[in-house]
């Protein structure tokens, strides 16, 4: 299949747009599969294509990339006793640097003082490795509902999600991006030497009840690991609790995380508070892709319990064409555990999409940015506006029309794989269907809740 798709040219060239397409309906009984298959293939290059092409994406990658690298090596000589150095994303120089558009001095999305801002912070895990963050909020509002991110594996920094913090912040939420340990910029390793990263998945899950818990933190209900004063007399942004913790409906609480991070998010919305206390997590987002029931991590099993949303693609971590016809259910097996359960659920599959459509990285193969990325963006936004706003709220009253507006969106839904809905929208008429993309019948009313 590699050297079929290579002869066709279909590495290189990467259709867009409707025209990229192809559905057995629009061949008819002559459809010829390996074709489709590898025009399908053909998105994956869409990203790296564009951006090899455009010299001023190029030129501002580059920049940001060596101010990347400066910076970390200022906070070196600044802020001693980071342990970061064996993080291969800790400079977040290269493709580690992500999209560069997302920086304060770049901005090309017209973030930084219109719609939002970020302010760095530090803080400590249980086992007292020095954790990277930062917290991102509207220009103005309070009482906002919270959502905290947490990175992909591998090396995969904070920086590189920070488009759905912005997203998230122009919809009206305080959202917190933090590098796990053995990730970006924070510590590689606990100081008794337990590392983080790959070498230790569990941080993905135990990290992230950490950043909750941070992000929860007001100055009566302190970050118990920051409580140390050495800790908090440290060279850098280490605070008690979160400094913006007066913006934060701390009762409404989302999740987002990627490959291993979704794999967190698919065991932290459903656990018993490690750290005491009911569970404060209301809904979750699991990119590339939520846990089946009964899988486990870090010691814990996934057990539905919250509104979640998996999204996936059509190719994984090292995308290579389709031998044959895939089980069309085979991204939805965890959907159907949240179904079972009676919790609503939502699993969608972007055509052509790789394990990078969350985690923009420059010259990596994935659709283009315009694509995957913002019909990603697009359901993210609107699941957790269904689960977390209140009335009167932006996005409130129009996330249920969000999330079933199939015709603007059909295009960019996986043709190999279903994807599939099972949820009451505010009305509380339910919406089940098995297969988006092909259509789906008039709900039931009264609904299911």
């Amino acid at each position: 299949m590699l050297q079929l798709a290579a002869s066709a040219g279909v590495v290189s060239t990467a259709p867009t747009g409707a025209n990229a397409l192809v559905t057995e309906a629009e061949f008819g009984d002559d459809f010829d599969w390996l074709d489709g298959e590898l025009r399908n293939y053909a998105k994956t290059q869409e990203a790296p294509a564009e951006q090899s092409s455009d010299p001023d994406f190029l030129a501002r990658w580059q920049t940001r990339s060596t101010e990347n690298a400066a910076e970390y090596l200022e906070r070196t000589t600044e802020e001693p006793g980071w342990k970061s150095h064996a993080n291969g994303c800790a400079t977040w120089g290269g493709q580690c640097t992500g999209d560069p558009g997302r920086y304060r001095d770049v901005d090309a999305y017209g973030f930084y003082g219109t719609v939002g801002e970020r302010k760095r912070v530090a803080f400590y895990d249980r086992e007292g490795a020095r954790l990277s963050g930062h917290l991102w909020t509207p220009v103005e509002g309070s009482g906002l509902p919270g959502v905290v991110i947490t990175n992909g594996s591998v090396q995969a920094p904070e920086s590189l999600y920070w488009w759905a913090a912005q997203s998230l912040v122009a919809a009206g939420y305080a959202v917190f991006t933090y590098d796990p340990r053995g990730q970006g910029r924070s510590d590689s390793v606990a100081p008794d030497g337990t590392p983080g990263g790959n070498v230790n998945p569990d941080v993905f899950v135990t990290n992230q009840v950490d950043a909750i818990d941070f992000f929860r933190s007001t100055p009566d209900t302190p970050y118990e690991p920051n409580r140390e004063s050495d800790r908090l007399d440290a060279p850098a942004p280490v605070f008690a609790h979160n400094p913006v913790h007066d913006r934060v409906d701390r009762s409404r609480i989302g999740v987002a995380g990627h490959s291993l991070g979704a794999t967190g998010v698919s065991v932290v919305q459903g656990i018993q508070w490690p750290t005491g206390g009911e569970n404060p997590v209301d809904a979750a987002v699991a990119w590339d892709n939520l846990s089946e029931a009964g899988s486990e991590l870090a010691g814990y099993e996934v057990i539905p319990r919250v509104p979640a949303m998996g999204q996936a693609g059509d190719y994984g971590l090292t995308p290579t064409p389709h031998a044959e016809p895939p089980s069309p259910d085979a991204k939805a097996a965890a959907f159907e555990d949240w179904n079972d359960a009676d919790v609503p659920a939502y699993q969608l599959v972007v055509r052509g999409g790789t394990h990078y459509e969350w985690s923009p990285i420059p010259t990596f193969p994935a659709t283009s940015w315009e694509f995957g990325n913002v019909f990603a963006d697009h359901y993210t936004v609107a699941w957790f506006d269904r689960w977390l706003k209140t009335p009167g709220e932006p996005g409130f009253h129009d996330a249920d029309d969000r999330l079933l507006d199939d015709e603007t969106w059909a295009n960019h839904f996986s043709y190999h794989y279903r994807s599939k809905r099972a949820f009451a929208d505010r009305s509380q008429q339910y919406h089940a269907c098995d297969d988006v993309r092909a259509g789906c019948d008039a709900p039931t009313v009264p609904g299911r809740v």
